[in-house]
């Protein structure tokens, strides 16, 4: 008589987890999600999401791409409670880095749009100016200097502005791959 097979036995049971970041920041989620008990879904390969064109995630055009990572966790890990009090401070990183990142660029295209706008401002009047009955030439030429003024210096303003903007955020961007690296050694030893 065939042995019965108790179909519970070597039964483990997971969690999942998607998380979509950009594709600069998934190493550095493949490489600690580890530390808070999950290991990447074989069933799952991470995928890229194409971010260039309009999609029904709110993505805009010109973002940069993101990828969507899997993960899976024994339910029954030890220390729960604690892991995923820590992986969710870990979450809150990965966002403010998302952040500094945004930030530094989000400021310099203002100032440079700005400016930009303000010289547009300089040449519709140079224009209306010169189109007037009759022209007047001295006002169209007066015009003209600050609104080309406006249109050139945007591109060196822009890069002004992101070079200072990144000497002020990298020292911020560390602090935060610090407190990465410390959440990931805690992490690391309630699992093993």
């Amino acid at each position: 008589m065939s042995e019965v097979q108790n179909p519970n036995v070597g039964h483990i049971g997971y969690e999942y987890r998607e998380i979509t970041v950009p594709r600069e920041l998934s190493s550095l989620c493949l490489d600690s999600y580890p530390c808070f008990g999950w290991e990447s879904d074989p069933n799952h390969e991470a995928e890229q999401v194409d971010r260039s064109t309009w999609n029904f995630r709110g993505g805009r055009p010109g973002k940069k791409d993101v990828v969507t990572l899997y993960f899976r966790r024994k339910r029954s890990i030890c220390n729960k409670a604690e892991l995923t009090r820590l992986q969710r401070n870990f979450d809150s990183c990965v966002a403010e880095l998302q952040a500094l990142e945004q930030s530094k660029t989000a400021v310099s295209l203002m100032a440079a749009l700005t400016i930009g706008i303000i010289g547009t401002a300089f040449m519709a009047g140079s224009t209306f100016a010169v189109t007037a009955q009759p022209p007047i030439i001295w006002l169209t030429i007066l015009l003209a200097i600050p609104g080309l003024t406006g249109w050139i210096v945007p591109v060196f303003l822009y890069r002004s502005v992101l070079r200072k903007k990144t000497a002020e955020i990298d020292p911020l961007k560390e602090q935060k791959y610090d407190e990465i690296d410390q959440l990931c050694e805690k992490g690391s030893r309630l699992l093993y």
